[in-house]
């Protein structure tokens, strides 16, 4: 997702770029494809409401800014209420097309396993962008030139089944409180309904079935708190999923006319409508355990798994430590790191960040001033993330996230709506997230005139 959006920005900028990827010659365990941009975790880039949520602001700011994959999740658009959801193959294809297309880019097949065999004269610059598999020879590269060890923490993958095995009988096509979705679409989520006797056999089940059993070196690897597997969140206590994503809220079961006690909520993972994953279901349990235990489910009583649930580490930089305001390792100004690597969570935040490391070296290359977007903007919010902008010394130590609007700066909220009523709770809450999203675009409208001007 990075590298894609990395090379993209700066072949429309005018500068060639050689795109290296390992895949087919080496493969990696979660990729099946020598696709570009293959998504290998789930098929949603979340949600595309920009007025009311960082993650559909930031996508917003990067069609804006012309983004590679935001054009390409377009045309593969499946559906998923006000989620941003695409048939996986139809988005990676449109992906590689354009970049195999681009006069500029030059594609190189093979494994690069050291950095520094790229840097061949001060003219050259690399950007590092291979997201969390990254094959252990280029990672050692990596600790040698920063000089301290990635962090690591897991990462989850949930499981797909086939939407002719899901027993309509039982479950029901809906969204929360019938929110409508691009076109109208109020039903763009399977539910599964369950009474508090079955969540309870359903709980005890995830805190005995069987689990992946972890090498010695991955045993004290943190998870990221933001894809905990199912079986983690239950161990927490009976509640917590009943409170997250089996949450029932917004919904009601249309055989016994109301709400139920929990749900699990399936999605749409194919333009075709013959997948579905269920959400929030990152899991470590094995195999046999996931389809036995996930056949608990009413509704998926008679499932066929398209894929099940696994599980794999993720590597990040200390990257306020090691990285510019611009991306470049601060003891190596010839290289730009990119993506997750960076400490972002997410398929469109990773993108986000290769956006900007290609820009940011576009500029370079061809001598033009160009500043980091104001914090103020989602792009801006999460570079300041990633360099330290948001860290407070001795507060804690960094750690990976998703866009959100805690890592914007404070806005006062508004407190009367446009028909001069006060606003409370809730519609106060929707007031401030609007009042954020169109400060950024604003500002972000700013900085690309301001840009633009400077490369004229």
């Amino acid at each position: 997702m990075a590298g894609s959006e990395a090379a993209w920005a700066l072949a429309n900028a005018g500068v060639p770029v050689v795109l290296h990827e390992m895949r087919p010659v080496v493969k990696t365990d979660a990729h099946h494809t020598d696709k570009f941009a293959e998504l290998v975790c789930s098929n949603s880039f979340r949600s595309d409401d920009w007025r009311g949520n960082a993650v559909g602001l930031l996508h917003e700011e990067m069609r804006r800014l012309g983004s590679l994959v935001m054009a390409s999740a377009e045309p593969a658009q499946v559906p998923a209420g006000s989620a941003l959801a695409v048939d996986r193959d139809v988005f990676s294809d449109a992906v590689t097309a354009a970049l195999v297309a681009h006069p500029l880019v030059s594609v190189e097949r093979g494994e690069v396993k050291s950095l520094t065999a790229l840097l061949t004269s001060d003219d050259e610059k690399v950007i590092f962008s291979t997201g969390p598999l990254t094959s252990p020879s280029l990672a050692d590269s990596i600790r040698s030139l920063t000089g301290e060890d990635s962090l690591a923490f897991f990462d989850a993958i949930a499981p797909i089944v086939h939407a002719d095995s899901i027993d309509f009988d039982i479950a029901w096509k809906q969204s929360r409180y019938d929110k409508e979705g691009p076109g109208g679409d109020k039903a763009a989520y399977v539910n599964c309904p369950m009474d508090e006797a079955q969540y309870t056999a359903f709980i005890n089940s995830l805190n005995t079935g069987a689990k992946t059993e972890f090498r010695e070196w991955e045993k004290n690897t943190p998870y990221f708190e933001g894809c905990l597997p199912i079986e983690v969140m239950a161990e927490r206590g009976p509640e917590t999923l009943r409170f997250g994503p089996m949450k029932p809220v917004g919904l009601m079961d249309p055989r016994v006319g109301k709400r139920p006690h929990a749900v699990v909520q399936l999605r749409q993972d194919n333009k075709l409508g013959t997948l579905f994953n269920i959400v929030g279901f990152q899991t470590k349990l094995k195999y046999g355990a996931q389809e036995e235990i996930f056949r608990m489910i009413p509704g998926l009583q008679n499932a066929r798994f398209a894929r099940l649930g696994g599980i794999h580490r993720n590597t990040f930089l200390n990257s306020p430590k090691l990285l510019d305001h611009t991306l470049r390792l601060r003891s190596e100004p010839r290289v730009r790191f990119a993506g997750q690597v960076t400490g972002v969570e997410g398929y469109v935040e990773s993108a986000a960040m290769g956006m900007m490391a290609g820009l940011f070296a576009a500029a370079e290359r061809l001598g033009r001033p160009i500043e980091a977007p104001p914090a103020t903007t989602a792009f801006g919010a999460l570079i300041a993330h990633v360099t330290g902008g948001h860290i407070v010394s001795g507060k804690g130590s960094f750690q990976p996230m998703n866009v959100n609007f805690g890592l914007f700066p404070e806005i006062a909220a508004p407190t009367h709506g446009a028909d001069g009523k006060k606003l409370k709770g809730e519609d106060r809450g929707r007031a401030k997230k609007l009042a954020l999203a169109e400060r950024a675009l604003g500002d972000l409208d700013a900085w690309l005139k301001k840009s633009a001007a400077s490369a004229s």
